[in-house]
């Protein structure tokens, strides 16, 4: 691999400002970023990727490739659940196995629209369609992940429909607002959507900085906790999100071959949700430990995606 594309990386400003989050937790300054200024960026990401995914999707033709990559993108989130599960079930328990298991199934949406800063810089194009896909994954992994566990467990005593599941998972703030920002973008003119593009594009990349920082931050609170589980949990979050990036890298030469939406499948599948997911399970699988499963989406597998999986993915695409 060019280790240029690595280097750029690291020097990305985004990049650094989570970095700064993390020294400045260990250095124990009072940095901090208001809880209500955090939700209104994450907020303004989800919506503003949303709406210009979805302008890119009014300009794009329809084929079949989109129906192949959709397919594609619902089948992965139901596969990594299941194989996650198995290898965390020994080691961890089941209640504990399911959430990680729905955890990688699903997406981070922060690591997707660092991604797509990403291959903005690198100048290479990705078809709007592609952040359909990010709302598709989301669901299906955190149904399987709770049907595993209700499959496996002794007790089984939680008992939560199938339809109240789903209706979680759709009805999920993040999922909605980037769902309902992505038909509203398809549905507005080109006059229309350039009236608000100051606040969707010129300014996104400042606040995905500042939103970077505050997630450096709460990355750095969470680690000391983390490690008091053990390598195991280290070496598995580093292993799935790494071997999930790589093998979709490949695999997703199947379904299209633009390697902008190659490489935003690879990192959707490398990724791991740190929002959605625990939302979900503390309502459906109250026993699992948000101690194990939240730290490794968030303290180690999001900073090995952005550090180093960007550029690996990347660079797998295009040999």
């Amino acid at each position: 691999m060019n280790l240029d594309l690595l280097f750029d990386n690291l020097s990305n400003p985004a990049l650094l400002f989570f970095v700064l989050g993390i020294f400045a937790v260990q250095l124990k300054s009072d940095l901090a970023i208001p809880d209500n200024s955090s939700k209104f960026i994450s907020l303004y990401l989800l919506f503003s990727i949303g709406f210009n995914g979805g302008q890119e999707l009014s300009h794009s033709a329809y084929s079949t490739e989109i129906i192949r990559v959709i397919l594609f993108s619902i089948l992965l989130a139901a596969l990594v659940p299941v194989y996650v599960f198995f290898v965390m079930k020994k080691r961890l328990g089941v209640e504990n196995a399911g959430a990680i298991a729905a955890a990688y199934g699903s997406v981070s949406a922060v690591t997707f629209i660092t991604a797509i800063s990403f291959l903005e810089v690198h100048a290479t194009h990705f078809d709007g369609y592609m952040v359909a896909i990010l709302a598709f994954m989301e669901a299906p992994a955190i149904i399987i992940g709770v049907l595993l566990v209700r499959y496996f467990s002794q007790s089984n005593q939680d008992q939560i429909s199938v339809g109240t599941l789903v209706k979680h998972a759709l009805t999920n703030g993040s999922v909605m607002l980037i769902l309902g920002s992505l038909i509203i973008g398809f549905v507005a003119n080109d006059e229309q959507a350039n009236g608000i593009k100051p606040f969707t594009t010129d300014i996104f990349k400042g606040f995905l900085a500042i939103f970077l920082l505050d997630m450096g931050i709460t990355s750095g609170r969470r680690l000391k906790d983390f490690f008091a589980h053990g390598w195991f949990t280290l070496l598995s979050a580093v292993a799935f999100a790494l071997i999930n990036g790589i093998v979709v890298s490949f695999a997703s030469g199947l379904v299209t071959q633009e390697p902008g939406n190659r490489f935003l499948l690879a990192v959707l599948a490398a990724s791991a949700s740190y929002i959605a997911v625990p939302a979900a399970m503390k309502i459906a699988v109250p026993k699992a430990n948000p101690g194990i499963y939240l730290p490794m989406a968030l303290a180690v597998t999001f900073p090995v995606n952005i550090t180093l999986g960007l550029p690996i993915y990347y660079y797998l695409v295009h040999l």
